[in-house]
């Protein structure tokens, strides 16, 4: 797969393209993708996305904190995995914002010479979303390419958004979240020096450094797995704002202890994929009755990751 971040870098010929924000890379977005590749590989043609960073509702509503399911190098590697050949990560900006659609047709067209466009039923651009279905395929006339539509992906009679991702995730719901994503969720960050309290107590944590930007989940207990040096260990990791010790408020943390590890991560990038909501953050009347309830949460872990192993091998 191909990484692209400008236009004018890539030149193809007979494209087979679809255009959108791709956050998650969720269930909805892989049904696109499947049917694209499918038969753009049937006829030998390339399969290519175009995506945008920064998503263009935090240029056109305003920057959010914890808003994005996945940075743009996530995003292209899960989308080299579902099959696309070309990932285009176009910049977003006032600019773009305010270009016609067809003129921003246009500019894709000289670079790519599309043959098919894949959008979902309710897929716009251009300037104040001019550029509907209806207006692509007139466009697509002009330039001699066709406009295929997909309808929203639903589960249990819901749609499968970005959207409804990150409202789960706000409260904790990550095994749902798995279902819409066809994965667990994860994250990564770095680990960085905290105040030792977990390790003062026997159970020492890493502290992962994440990119503001990132969405995390709600404030809990989890199950997980973390990715250390490549090495997949089991873990109990809390994000929250640790109540037990802390008595002025604090920004969340993520810490994670991860079971039968030993050895100093400073520094280095971890991935945390989190499996299941074990209970929620609580403040607890001494630490000697935190620390029964992190063996009791550890216990828990492993009997759940013990399963989900068992189920995935």
């Amino acid at each position: 797969m191909q990484h692209f971040y400008e236009l004018r870098d890539v030149n193809l010929d007979g494209a087979w393209l679809t255009i959108g924000a791709f956050d998650g890379v969720h269930l909805g977005h892989q049904k696109v993708i499947s049917q694209l590749t499918a038969g753009a590989h049937a006829i030998g043609a390339l399969a290519v996305v175009l995506t945008f960073h920064p998503h263009p509702s935090t240029v056109l509503q305003g920057p959010r904190e914890s808003f994005y399911l996945t940075i743009p190098e996530e995003k292209a590697a899960l989308l080299a995995k579902a099959g696309i050949d070309v990932v285009i990560t176009h910049p977003f900006n006032e600019e773009v914002a305010g270009i016609k659609a067809k003129d921003f047709v246009n500019r894709i067209h000289e670079h790519l010479q599309i043959k098919q466009l894949w959008v979902g039923h309710d897929f716009a651009l251009g300037h104040d979303r001019e550029g509907d279905v209806s207006v692509l395929r007139k466009i697509g006339e002009e330039l001699s390419f066709s406009v295929e539509t997909i309808e929203a992906f639903q589960i249990d009679g819901e749609v499968v958004s970005s959207s409804r991702i990150r409202r789960l995730l706000e409260v904790g719901q990550v095994g749902l979240v798995a279902e819409l994503l066809g994965r667990p969720f994860s994250i990564r960050g770095s680990v960085e020096y905290g105040e030792g309290r977990g390790r003062s107590i026997g159970i020492p944590t890493a502290n992962l450094a994440i990119a503001k930007e990132r969405v995390v989940p709600g404030a809990g207990v989890y199950a997980c797995y973390v990715t250390v040096n490549g090495k997949e260990y089991q873990a109990v990791s809390n994000i929250g704002v640790r109540p037990t010790f802390e008595t002025e408020p604090r920004p969340p943390r993520v810490e994670t202890h991860i079971l039968d590890f030993e050895g100093d991560i400073y520094g280095q990038e971890l991935e945390l994929t989190f499996l299941a909501h074990l209970r929620d953050e609580k403040k607890f009347p001494s630490v000697d009755s935190l620390v029964i309830q992190i063996s009791t949460d550890i216990t828990l872990a492993r009997e759940i990751l013990s399963r989900y192993a068992e189920g995935s091998s």
